[in-house]
């Protein structure tokens, strides 16, 4: 069964389409199963900006209203749909206690933490720590202090920081330690990382992380989760069939998703 545990809603503001429609495409794909990962709404907009970026607080009920019908439709075409969000990760943790009593309370099936760095707040914050290689290491040292909160089910697009304009690209050997640092987090941890597979339709043109960074994610044993980053419903399940066959190229035996936040691994 092919899973795809990233895709967004027209309530974050950027994306198109109503779920259902994204489960049309997942049932005409072959998926078996999907998870709706939101952006999740946050207090400080000055930070994390709000409308066009993410749902609103009030608009919390109406998502998990279209997931609910979503899953209606997809009970009746095969595919299962779970209830997710995606949640920040923040350099200053007092920003981020809304967001974490949040998850407590919200009968979430899977939350994928992010550090989006191309967010005003958290650019600043990158911009004081020095040159491209203070800024590349810092991200990855965040990326790993969000992995050890066990907070988060997974790690969305785990090496962001290479695109985006924040620094320049950089290839993964030259932030050889910090990011082995990061994916060392995930394993003692016990947190999948992301494999986006929505990397490989921008910029640089790789999946999200790295196929060097996935080659040494597999020698570690981290566990991956498996999203397309969907704000489109044509975006469903995007890339899968050549980020699969990396996968298995690369060491990898299955991918894993949740449900009321319990792990479940699917082989590949």
């Amino acid at each position: 069964m092919l899973v795809d545990c990233h895709m967004h809603t027209y309530l974050c503001g950027h994306a198109l389409g109503h779920p259902s429609d994204y489960v049309r495409a997942a049932a005409d794909t072959g998926l078996g199963m999907i998870t709706f990962t939101c952006h999740a709404p946050m207090e400080n907009e000055t930070i994390f900006r709000g409308r066009g970026i993410r749902m609103a607080m009030e608009e919390l009920r109406e998502y998990r209203d279209l997931i609910a019908e979503a899953a209606d439709l997809g009970r009746e075409l095969g595919v299962e749909v779970r209830y997710g969000i995606e949640a920040e990760y923040y350099p200053d943790e007092r920003e981020l206690h809304g967001l974490w009593a949040l998850l407590e309370t919200e009968p979430f099936d899977f939350v994928l933490g992010s550090l989006h760095h191309q967010l005003p707040g958290f650019r600043a914050w990158l911009l004081d720590q020095g040159g491209p290689e203070e800024i590349a290491t810092a991200y990855f040292e965040l990326a790993a202090k969000a992995l050890r909160t066990k907070r988060y089910d997974s790690i969305a697009h785990p090496d962001l920081i290479r695109i985006y304009g924040t620094i320049p690209p950089f290839e993964p050997e030259a932030l050889e330690g910090p990011i082995r640092g990061m994916l060392e987090a995930a394993v003692e941890s016990d947190t999948c990382l992301e494999v986006n597979t929505s990397g490989l339709s921008k910029q640089l043109y790789e999946v999200h992380p790295a196929p060097t960074i996935l080659r040494w994610a597999a020698e570690l044993g981290v566990k991956l989760t498996l999203g397309s980053d969907s704000h489109h419903p044509d975006q469903v399940a995007q890339h899968f069939p050549k980020v699969i066959k990396l996968l298995k190229e690369t060491g990898f035996t299955g991918v894993h998703h949740f449900k009321g936040r319990t792990r479940m691994e699917e082989l590949l």
